[in-house]
């Protein structure tokens, strides 16, 4: 078939909002890796892909990153299969699959594990969260791995610091870069200073075959989202405020005599 003129080099409207997204998603992203030193030569990082939009996400702009960056550095996409009822993972490995990246699938029943230490009621993500983190990091000393990148974003990031502030009286959130305890690895959030509405307009245009957890339901984190989006209403530059107080602590006027 032959194409006319005015055909050729034309981009299709999806593809136009892809790569206009990518930019927007990119340029913060640069950022926070620049910033904080996130990625460097003859890295190997782990990837938690979860099979939400945040993670496919994170995979698809560090593959990007990839491409252009002047440093070389291997990734290596990593599904944990956490045995909870009624989540089909198999859509995640076709995905992973079709994107040719090295990938790996490991199942481990902690679903079961939680539910016989948490009273009928309670929330299980914390828990849940604690044998996952485990489990990574065992998965990225056996792959020798020595950075592991999850895809938390801005909201994250800005609803960690409330929830420890509101539930927990510390001023504490989710750093770019940290080191494990047991030194052995970095947790890495390339996504830290991205929008999530900018996340969630390209993973409906990416159309990834999303397959989110569906344990944890009116949390406090739902709360506190929800907190937001009311606070938001009034005044739009609310997020973007709490990100850049993160970045202008001001110790002399906290109550922390450690600080002084």
């Amino acid at each position: 078939m032959t194409l006319a003129k005015d055909q050729i080099g034309k981009r299709s409207p999806r593809q136009s909002d892809r790569e206009r997204l990518e930019r927007r998603l990119a340029r913060p992203m640069g950022h926070a890796i620049d910033e904080w030193k996130l990625i460097e030569n003859g890295d190997r990082i782990l990837v938690g892909v979860s099979g939400g939009k945040d993670s496919y996400t994170l995979l698809q702009l560090l593959r990007r990153f990839q491409k252009r960056a002047p440093i070389d550095f291997e990734l290596m996409a990593l599904h944990l299969d956490q045995g909870h009822p009624g989540f089909d993972s198999s859509r995640i490995a076709a995905y992973l699959e079709e994107q040719e990246v090295e990938y790996h699938i490991v199942c481990k029943d902690t679903y079961t594990l939680v539910k016989e230490r948490i009273e009928d009621g309670e929330q299980t993500c914390s828990l849940c969260s604690r044998y996952r983190r485990g489990i990574l990091y065992n998965q990225a000393e056996e792959h020798g791995c020595n950075k592991i990148a999850l895809g938390h974003h801005r909201e994250d990031s800005i609803e960690t610091l409330l929830l420890n502030m509101f539930y927990s009286g510390r001023l504490a959130a989710m750093p770019a870069r940290l080191q494990t305890d047991d030194g052995r690895f970095e947790v890495i959030r390339p996504m830290i200073y991205v929008a999530e509405e900018d996340i969630r307009a390209y993973a409906d245009v990416m159309q990834y075959p999303i397959e989110p957890c569906r344990l944890c339901t009116d949390t406090e984190r739902d709360y506190v989202a929800t907190l937001l989006d009311q606070l938001s209403a009034h005044n739009s530059s609310i997020r973007g405020n709490l990100l850049k107080a993160m970045h202008k602590v001001v110790p002399s006027h906290l109550l922390d005599q450690r600080l002084s």
